[in-house]
């Protein structure tokens, strides 16, 4: 009873912050400006590099994989066995091999290429398995998403024919279940608490329907074919909720109530860049250079509202009912958004997500955000990895 009355009030205060946050944001109409910061060195930045992968090489299973459910703590995430593991062990592990194959790692050191070789094994022979975990737990589908995203890499890199072909298959079928996998209302989630329907009744969630897009658009263009009218519905799910400035309410469910805390601009700061890239690739001309600048000037300035909420334990809890699990996301994609600008441009982008990242590695190495069973310090870990190598200095041409 105490600890149910504890969680309680944590829960209250959290809602609390998030209303009175919320209502400061308001008095503060134009973007926010980062303050300057000092221009990272690039041996720094390769330094973190190298110790993030040694930390993604010595913390494998040895079946090639990354994470496991061994680690639990007070205050689980639900995740009903085994399928919910098979998924999150799947989508590490995915995320694991796209770390080591963006950073080059391999062109580092043999382990690492080992270590990569034994990953790619393991995923090539288990995601295909990967299904829902129960009528209300669809986390299957940071699985597919992910690994359509390390596929994809994957497939770049393949010579071998009939290797090629083995890929490609498997990225075809991951595309097969998103379609299964997709929210009546288009787009996709990752719990079904409605009807529990062999189409999940689900709402759709804006990032987890962003992240999907942004693979699928990988997919295209490693050639694989994606059905156009799941594009269309997913794209049409994230508009619904948006809003005119690009933040974006956390799911479908939530739509009608556009100014609570976890839907204003502090709130969507881990989703926005996500949801502006997945529009952006699929066409949307309204989501300009302008805006990806707008929302990276944004997260950089009120990066404190996501730090908040950085390795608390309970969902949410932070101000603006911001999760920790967003951190790293959103810095993983505030790293795409500033791949997609124009490459004379974004440099001072660059500076500042660096500078975030390089004071929060862990002394082991790692990264994490929150504490997911076995899973945070390598899916912490690849997403930093992955950010870290798009804010390497290039050389642009006059």
């Amino acid at each position: 009873m105490v600890v149910m009355m504890t969680r309680l009030a944590v829960w209250i205060m959290a809602l609390g912050a998030s209303v009175t946050g919320a209502r400061a944001e308001g008095e503060e109409a134009a973007t926010p400006v980062p303050h300057p910061v000092a221009v990272p060195e690039r041996s720094a930045i390769e330094q973190a590099i190298g110790k993030g992968i040694a930390y993604l090489v010595g913390a494998q299973n040895p079946d090639g994989s990354w994470g496991s459910a061994r680690n639990t703590k007070g205050l689980n995430i639900y995740a009903p066995v085994p399928g919910a593991h098979r998924a999150f062990r799947a989508a590490v592990t995915a995320m694991g091999i796209s770390a080591l194959l963006e950073t080059g790692a391999g062109e580092r050191n043999a382990e690492a290429e080992a270590a990569r070789a034994r990953a790619e094994a393991w995923l090539l022979e288990n995601l295909p398995a990967v299904r829902r975990a129960t009528g209300d737990a669809i986390y299957n589908n940071w699985a597919h998403a992910y690994g359509i995203h390390a596929l994809a890499l994957m497939l770049r890199r393949e010579s071998d024919g009939l290797r090629r072909v083995q890929i490609l298959e498997v990225i075809q079928s991951q595309i097969d279940l998103l379609g299964r996998y997709e929210s009546v209302d288009g787009g996709w989630g990752y719990y079904d608490f409605r009807a529990q329907t062999k189409q999940p009744s689900s709402s759709s969630i804006s990032f987890v329907t962003a992240t999907v897009l942004i693979a699928f658009h990988e997919a295209q263009d490693s050639g694989v074919a994606v059905p156009a009218k799941l594009v269309e519905r997913a794209v049409a799910a994230i508009n619904r909720q948006r809003k005119p400035d690009n933040s974006y309410a956390y799911g479908e469910y939530l739509k009608m109530t556009p100014m609570r805390g976890i839907n204003r601009p502090a709130g969507s700061l881990g989703r926005s860049q996500a949801c502006n890239l997945a529009l952006r690739l699929w066409g949307d001309e309204t989501i300009t250079d302008e805006v990806l600048h707008t929302w990276l000037d944004r997260l950089f300035a009120r990066n404190g509202w996501l730090d908040i909420g950085r390795k608390r334990p309970v969902p949410h809890e932070a101000w603006f009912q911001v999760a920790g699990y967003f951190f790293y996301y959103g810095h993983y994609h505030a790293a795409l958004c500033i791949e997609n600008l124009p490459p004379g441009d974004v440099a001072r982008h660059q500076h500042q997500l660096a500078a975030i990242l390089l004071k929060l590695q862990e002394k082991d190495g790692s990264w994490w955000d929150f504490p997911l069973y076995d899973y945070h310090q390598p899916y912490g870990t690849a997403f930093a990895l992955m950010s870290l190598a798009r804010c390497l200095p290039v050389d642009v041409k006059p």
